[in-house]
């Protein structure tokens, strides 16, 4: 069974080309209606509107300095955090005013081994209110690489984590009967959960490990702070210490995290306390002053996410349950 993949018409994509519609058409409303009385009254309530989401950053990342100030992290001062805002405003604008509305579909997936048949492929998850066009530049370099790889579009947005895992398996599958390589696996936020409560099926059914390593970003392994402000039921599994992440580990074998990577930001604007997203016997990676989006969209933290999914390609086939 293949996979679902992305297409434009995704609900997400479709609901964030809606939102975008309201967001420009507000704000030239405030242009059409308030020029006649003040030019500049109208510039500046066409640019509040458009500006809001940078508001919200910048009350994010206020909230996840509070949170953090007790954390084992380097404690980020005033001009981190607004370098840490600007970063992440211009990741959030790329992501959900380009890439994941209009350009979800733009770079297919590269299933087959290419030039390099010995690369490890890549499954790539996104996180919450997100599409496979979250991934874009990963995708164009993993293209241009020559790397079999798969971003899926995870679907109904707004289920459970455990019901938006069921596409997993069958993209595990795919890549590894085409490359002969069990894949490594790269998640952002969410997309950390939605392997995990995968693996645990899998794993519950007796099935040998199937995939070789897991890289997180930003995942909310213990929940986040901020998930109490959402209704959903993927955001309800993801409060602080929710009882579905109690299960979850409870249900994972002790030596599974020592199979993932998990780096964590200590200016993380939607995953706080910095320590959430990390997990006890996994190689925790801490970088400084990316946010929550920017985690993915920063250029030398993926050269080196890149760097460490090419050492992976020397690994051995996997010959046991645990797969070398």
């Amino acid at each position: 069974m293949q996979p679902r993949v992305a297409k434009e018409g995704s609900m997400i994509a479709q609901l964030q080309r809606g939102l975008l519609a309201v967001i420009w058409g507000l704000a030239a409303l405030a242009l059409w209606g308030l020029w006649s009385r003040s030019p500049a009254l109208a510039v500046g309530v066409a640019w509040a509107v458009l500006a809001l989401n940078a508001g919200v950053l910048g009350l994010e990342f206020l909230l996840a300095a509070w949170h953090n100030r007790r954390e084992p992290v380097p404690r980020a001062g005033a001009l981190v955090l607004l370098q840490a805002w600007w970063g992440e405003a211009v990741a959030a604008t790329r992501v959900f005013g380009h890439w994941q509305p209009f350009a979800a579909g733009a770079v297919p997936d590269q299933v087959a081994p290419g030039r390099h048949p010995g690369l490890r492929p890549v499954l790539l998850l996104h996180g919450y209110v997100c599409n496979r066009g979250f991934w874009t530049p990963w995708l164009q370099a993993f293209r241009a690489e020559g790397r079999p790889f798969m971003a899926l579009t995870l679907e109904p947005p707004f289920a459970s984590i455990d019901a938006q895992a069921d596409a997993v398996g069958a993209a595990v599958r795919t890549l590894t009967e085409a490359t002969g390589r069990a894949p490594v696996v790269l998640a952002h936020s969410m997309g950390g959960l939605v392997l995990r409560a995968w693996w645990r099926a899998h794993s519950a059914r007796g099935l040998p490990d199937a995939v070789h390593h897991a890289i997180t970003l930003g995942t909310p392994h213990h929940g986040t702070w901020l998930a109490r402000w959402a209704h959903t039921a993927n955001v309800r599994q993801m409060r602080l210490g929710s009882d579905w992440l109690r299960a979850l580990a409870q249900g994972e074998p002790a030596e599974r995290a020592a199979r993932f990577t998990c780096v964590h930001s200590n200016t993380d604007n939607v995953v706080f306390p910095a320590g959430t997203a990390t997990l006890a016997g996994a190689r925790n990676v801490l970088v400084r002053g990316l946010g929550h989006v920017a985690l993915a969209c920063d250029d030398r933290l993926r050269a080196e996410v890149m760097g460490w999914i090419a050492a992976t390609d020397e690994a051995p086939a996997p010959t046991s349950r645990a797969e070398a």
